[in-house]
């Protein structure tokens, strides 16, 4: 059978479990693209001035 836990516990585990999700957003929010060794030079269009 189920043995019922303390309310203690259960606050424990709830606030660990949100500062666990705080923690991966912020790592998710702060990932982003690596850069480039070497800005690559894109195709420049000019506008034609007539």
């Amino acid at each position: 059978m189920l043995e019922r836990t303390r309310t203690a516990e259960r606050y424990a585990r709830g606030f660990t479990a949100a500062v666990v999700a705080v923690a991966t957003l912020l790592l998710a929010a702060n990932a982003g693209p690596a850069r480039a060794e070497q800005p690559q030079q894109g195709r420049q269009t000019v506008a034609d001035s007539r």
